[in-house]
């Protein structure tokens, strides 16, 4: 097998963080494909279409959130056969995964196509941007199937080991979703509907392309008939994984869809804020998500390969690293808030800096709060266990909704801003307390 990054040997540190770079550099990549399209809409088309892309931006989290789910609870199984060492049962899995979450992606383009209208009444999008939201959203739709492809490929890599070839085919299609932005809405001027089309055909590049890749240079995982055979225990250990993987990551999207349309009530001002303040905060903590996704894989290895004490060993030097980092990029966004803003919103839009600044400023000081959070999913997700980072999900969410709805009507917008971070770290008060009742023994 050609994989570079075998975690049940070697020094942890050092191969967790050799595995987990690319994989944060690509994800961090990945988000530019939302982010151009805010930069090039909110600088040359308005703050109306720059309202509706962010709108838009956690719908299409929500939606692809329910694919990655699936792409990642399949991860954790090509990670634990991997550590077995049973490379026939993983390229069976390999066939039944692909089929199930390609057919629940077609699903999932078509009911969002139908149900267009009906999602942005609930969430409560103002009539004057209704009309350029619903033409980005099924422009944007139809790159449902490319999500699928680049995530499941990318998943497969990163199970075996691999994240670094994933990172090299997202890195040429962001360079070309930018060129593609540009030629669209500034050439031929085809406002927030180009910016959709240049997004979907990158998407289409990186997806069938990292597809062809796993084709020609992975021989060993090319699927012979007797791979495609439908075996129930393969498949029911893929649909516990994925399903609950999938539960996680849709509750959690679901919740931050629901805390978006309570940002809606506010106004287009607080939506445009929110809108590029979010993506900000997504991104300074998109690599400690992204490191708990090779947690994960870590954790997965060596648990299909028993390595118990191994793992014990993993967990205590990757908190340090989660905790350490955490605390270097709060005091990055906390101090540089304002200049972040005023990279996608016009010096003349201070009401929408100012907001932005505030919600910085309060999610900035709380990272450790999700860095944690995310190494408890990632946990609980390889030792087989995903039904818990539903339960965490739940907390998290359940409490930030509540807390959004109750404080946004005591204190306002800052209300919702709060309900956040007490979520993270009231879910990860129950995660680690499950944990050392549970598992440190």
């Amino acid at each position: 097998m050609k994989s570079k990054q075998d975690l049940t040997v070697g020094n942890i540190n050092k191969k967790l963080w050799a595995f987990a770079i690319p994989l944060m550099l690509g994800n961090v990549m990945q988000q530019f494909y939302n982010l151009v399209d805010t930069w090039v809409v909110g600088k040359y088309i308005g703050d109306n279409a720059l309202a509706a892309v962010g709108s838009s931006y956690s719908l299409m989290t929500f939606l692809t959130s329910v694919i990655l789910g699936l792409c990642l609870g399949s991860s954790a199984f090509f990670s634990i056969t991997f550590g077995e060492k049973n490379i026939k049962r993983l390229k069976n899995g390999m066939f039944i995964s692909f089929v199930m979450i390609g057919i629940f992606s077609l699903i999932l383009t078509f009911a969002s196509f139908y149900l267009c209208g009906r999602i942005m009444k609930i969430l409560q999008v103002p009539y004057d941007i209704q009309g350029i939201m619903s033409e980005y959203l099924r422009w944007i739709f139809v790159g449902i199937f490319a999500t699928f492809l680049y995530n499941y490929f990318s998943n497969l890599l990163r199970g075996i080991g691999n994240s670094v070839i994933p990172l090299v085919f997202l890195c040429v299609s962001v360079i070309l979703n930018i060129g593609l932005d540009l030629y669209f809405v500034l050439v031929l001027k085809q406002g927030i509907r180009g910016a959709a089309i240049a997004t979907v055909i990158s998407q289409y590049i990186s997806g069938i392309g990292l597809m062809i890749y796993v084709y020609i240079r992975y021989p060993e995982l090319r699927l012979k008939y007797e791979d495609t055979k439908f075996v129930k225990r393969t498949a029911y250990d893929i649909a516990i994984l994925s399903g609950m993987t999938c539960l996680q990551q849709s509750v959690m999207n679901f919740g931050i869809l629901m805390v978006q349309g309570i940002v809606n009530s506010f106004g287009t001002q607080i939506m445009a804020a929110f809108a590029v303040s979010v993506k900000i905060d997504t991104i300074a903590y998109m690599p400690v998500q992204d490191f708990g996704n090779a947690f994960s894989t870590f954790i997965a290895q060596n648990f299909g390969a028993g390595k118990y004490d191994r793992i014990k060993d993993g967990i205590k030097k990757a908190l340090k690293s989660v905790v350490l980092f955490c605390i270097f990029i709060s005091a990055i966004v906390f101090i540089f808030a304002k200049p972040l803003m005023m990279i996608f919103v016009n010096a003349e839009s201070t009401e929408i800096i100012n907001i932005g600044v505030q919600y910085l400023r309060i999610e900035g000081a709380c990272y450790i709060g999700i860095g944690i959070l995310f190494m408890l999913y990632g946990y609980y997700r390889a030792i087989n266990k995903p039904s818990m980072s539903v339960v965490l999900t739940v907390i998290s969410l359940g409490i930030r909704v509540v807390l959004a709805y109750v404080l946004s009507r005591v204190i306002g917008v800052v209300g919702i801003w709060w309900s956040i971070p007490i979520g993270w770290f009231i879910a990860d008060a129950v995660g680690i307390c499950f944990y050392l009742f549970k598992f440190d023994r």
